[in-house]
C-alpha cells in the first residue's frame, strides 16, 4: 500500500488516526485546557467590569485592550515564532497567563482589584496571545499529514469548542460562589496546560535562513495579500465578527434584557459554542470536499439573520436558538479559513501567515466587542446588535462582486 492510499484509508477513519499521534493528542490537550480557562477569564472579567461600572463602554474597553497588543505585537511574533521553537513559545505564553490569574486571584479575595486593574490585566491577557496564537496554530499542521489536515483542523475546533461550552458555563455556575473562586481554577487549568506543553517537541522542519529586517516582519502580510482567495476569507471573517459580535454585550442582555443572573450570562457565553461544536463534530466525520466559496457566503449571511434575531428577542430560548446558529455558521467560516491557509502556506512561513491571521481573529473578536460597546452606549444595545448583523447580511452579498475567485472556489485544493 502506498502512503498516498494509506493516507486515504485513515482519513476515513474519523478521530481515530488523530489519536494515534502523541504530539497531536498534547497540543490538542493544550488547546482544550487553556480554552477552558481563558473563556472563564472571559466570563469572569466581564461580569467583575459590569458589576463594578455599570457601563457598556467599559465592556467595549475590555476588548480593545485586549486586541491591541495582538495588532502590536503581531509582526514581531510571527516572526519569532518562525525562527524559535514554537512548544516553548507556548508554554512561555502559559506561564505569564497564569501568573497573571493568580493576581486576579489575590485582588478578587483582597478586594482590591479596580476597573483600572481589570483593563490592565486584559492588556496583559492580550500581550501573551500576541505570541500565543501563531505558535499553536503553527504547531499543529505539523504534527499530521497533508491528507489529515482538514480534519486535524476540524478536531482541534471541536476540542476548543466544547471548551468554549464548557469553560462559560463552568464560570457562570462558579460566580454563584465568588469571582476569586472562578479565579482559581482559571489559574489551576493554566497549571494544567503548562504540564502538557512541556511535553510538546517541535517537529522536524526545514527552515529557511532570514534575517531580522523589516521585510522579513512584512512577508506574512504580502503572502497573504497575494492570495486573493486566503486574503477574502480573512477579511470576510474579520468584518463579519466585527459588526456582527454580541459577545461584549451579554452582561447586559443577561442582566438588563433577559433578566438571567451570572448563571444565565454562563449559558449565553455558551450559546455560540454549542453550535459551533456540533458543526465542528460534523465537519470532523463530513468534511466539506465542494462548493468552498458558495458555503462560506451562505454561511455569513445565516450569521447575520441570527445575530438580528438574538438583538431583538426578548425570550432567553429564542436568543439561545439564535446564538446556536451564529456559532455552526461561524464554525463552518473558521474550518474554510484556516484550512485554505495552511494548505497554502510553507512550513517555514507558517508563524508569519499565522500572526497574520492572528491579526484577523483578534480584530473580528476583541475589536468587534470594543465596536459592540462603543455602539451600545450610543444607540443601545439591542439597536447595536441589530444593526451590526444587518451589516453581516450586506457583507455575504457584496464579497462575491469583490472577490470573485472566492466565491467560485470549488475546493480546498487548487
Amino acid at each position: 500500500m502506498t502512503g498516498n492510499s494509506a493516507d486515504t484509508e485513515l482519513s476515513e477513519q474519523g478521530f481515530r488516526p488523530l489519536l494515534k499521534i502523541r504530539q497531536y493528542r498534547l497540543i490538542w490537550g493544550v488547546r482544550v485546557a487553556w480554552t477552558v480557562a481563558i473563556q472563564m477569564l472571559f466570563v469572569a472579567v466581564s461580569w467583575h467590569m459590569y458589576e463594578l461600572t455599570n457601563d457598556a463602554w467599559a465592556l467595549g474597553l475590555v476588548g480593545l485592550l485586549q486586541f491591541l497588543p495582538v495588532l502590536i505585537l503581531t509582526l514581531p511574533a510571527g516572526h519569532f515564532v518562525d525562527k524559535w521553537n514554537r512548544a516553548r513559545i507556548i508554554t512561555g505564553c502559559l506561564i505569564a497567563q497564569a501568573v497573571l490569574a493568580a493576581l486576579l486571584v489575590a485582588g478578587a479575595a483582597t478586594h482590591t482589584l479596580s476597573k483600572d486593574l481589570l483593563l490592565l490585566a486584559s492588556l496583559g491577557l492580550g500581550a501573551s496571545r500576541a505570541f500565543q496564537m501563531p505558535a499553536v496554530q503553527a504547531f499543529v499542521p505539523g504534527t499530521v499529514p497533508s491528507s489529515l489536515l482538514t480534519r486535524a483542523m476540524a478536531a482541534a475546533s471541536t476540542g476548543s469548542q466544547m471548551s468554549v461550552i464548557l469553560g462559560p458555563t463552568l464560570g457562570g455556575f462558579l460566580l454563584a460562589y465568588g469571582i476569586e473562586v472562578v479565579y482559581a481554577v482559571v489559574t489551576a487549568l493554566f497549571v494544567a496546560a503548562i504540564v502538557l506543553s512541556l511535553r510538546l517537541r517541535q517537529p522536524e522542519i526545514a527552515r529557511k535562513h532570514y534575517n531580522s529586517s523589516l521585510s522579513s516582519l512584512l512577508s506574512g502580510i504580502h503572502f497573504v495579500w497575494r492570495r486573493k482567495v486566503v486574503l477574502g476569507a480573512m477579511t470576510l471573517d474579520v468584518f463579519a465578527v466585527l459588526f456582527g459580535s454580541a459577545v461584549a454585550l451579554l452582561p447586559i442582555y443577561a442582566k438588563d434584557i433577559l433578566h438571567v443572573g451570572p448563571a444565565g450570562l454562563g449559558w449565553l457565553h455558551a450559546g455560540p459554542a454549542i453550535g459551533a461544536f456540533s458543526m465542528a463534530l460534523y465537519l470532523v466525520h463530513h468534511p466539506m470536499k465542494s462548493r468552498i466559496g458558495r458555503t462560506l457566503l451562505i454561511c455569513v449571511g445565516l450569521y447575520g439573520l441570527a445575530t438580528i434575531v438574538f438583538g431583538v428577542s426578548t425570550s432567553f430560548m429564542l436568543s439561545m436558538a439564535a446564538l446556536i446558529i451564529t456559532g455552526a455558521c461561524d464554525m463552518v467560516s473558521v474550518v474554510i479559513r484556516q484550512t485554505l491557509v495552511q494548505l497554502e502556506t510553507p512550513d517555514d512561513m507558517r508563524g508569519r501567515v499565522s500572526a497574520v491571521n492572528s491579526v484577523f481573529i483578534g480584530a473580528s473578536n476583541q475589536l468587534g466587542e470594543f465596536e459592540s460597546g462603543a455602539a451600545a452606549a450610543l444607540i443601545g444595545p439591542v439597536g447595536a446588535v441589530a444593526l451590526g448583523g444587518a451589516a453581516t447580511c450586506l457583507l455575504a452579498l457584496m464579497w462575491p462582486k469583490l472577490f470573485p475567485d472566492l466565491a467560485r472556489r470549488a475546493r480546498f485544493e487548487k
